[in-house]
Order: C-alpha cells, then sequence, then structure tokens
C-alpha cells in the first residue's frame, strides 16, 4: 500500500517527471533526503518503472492514430508479439478477450504512413486478420 505522500509524489511526477528534488520536497513540504528516499524505494519496488518522454501537444496533435484490432495465428502468438513489438509506431500493444486477440494503438505522421504500418502488421506471418478505427478527435486523456 502505498502512503498518501506517495500517493501525491506519483501524481506529481506523472504531471512532470522532470520536476526537482527541491521542487517536489517544497510542494509536499518534505525534505529533499526523504523526497529521494522515496522515489528510491518506489523505483526499488517496481512501482515506479522508469520515466518516458511525453509528445507535446502541437506534436500530438498532428500526429494520426489508430487502434488496430489483431487476429493472430495462435501457434505464432508469441512470434507476433516479438515482430509488433520492433513497429515503433506501435505504442501501446494490449491482449483482449473476443473475436480479435490484441489491440495495437498506432501513431503516425500521416495517413500515407498509417497505411504502410497497417499493411505491415496485416502482412506479418502470425496475422490472421486486423481491423483498423482511425481516431478522429480525443475527447479527454488522463
Amino acid at each position: 500500500m502505498l502512503t498518501k505522500q506517495e500517493q501525491q509524489l506519483l501524481s506529481i511526477l506523472r504531471s512532470n517527471a522532470r520536476a526537482s528534488i527541491s521542487d517536489l520536497a517544497r510542494v509536499l513540504n518534505l525534505s529533499r533526503s526523504t523526497i529521494q528516499k522515496r522515489i528510491t524505494k518506489l523505483e526499488e519496488s517496481g512501482v515506479i518503472s522508469g520515466y518516458v518522454v511525453q509528445y507535446g501537444s502541437e506534436y500530438q496533435n498532428n500526429l494520426v492514430s489508430s487502434h488496430v484490432s489483431i487476429k493472430v495465428k495462435q501457434k505464432l502468438t508469441a512470434r507476433t508479439n516479438v515482430e509488433l513489438r520492433q513497429i515503433s509506431e506501435i505504442s501501446e500493444l494490449y491482449a483482449i478477450s473476443g473475436e480479435y486477440d490484441l489491440i495495437a494503438i498506432v501513431q503516425a505522421q500521416s495517413l500515407e504512413q498509417l497505411s504502410h504500418i497497417l499493411d505491415g502488421i496485416g502482412n506479418l506471418d502470425g496475422v490472421d486478420r486486423t481491423n483498423s478505427a482511425v481516431v478522429l478527435e480525443t475527447k479527454f486523456k488522463r
């Protein structure tokens, strides 16, 4: 279980992972050494597994996103997952229940690039079929 202060710390870091230890200490009214110890504890326990780059809104708004449902040939599932991981434009991949086995979130710089990526996914040996839905507008994202 996380303490209330650890939850607050994580919330701040989710908004700005580059916040300085001094700024975190000031906002949470704790010492710098306490903040550093808590971050180390959260990292060592696996609560924090890394820090990532988030796209700026201007860049993000110019990307074309698609949710791609993927039906996989069962005997080739592991290999297909490895091949999908190699496609850098796939930002997320989920195993799901239902008719399809996976949903990939694909982000491209143009519709033309998206089309090529979707063709590449569909042509993988382990992929039986795909179904794509292009995101027209993001209503909100947390």
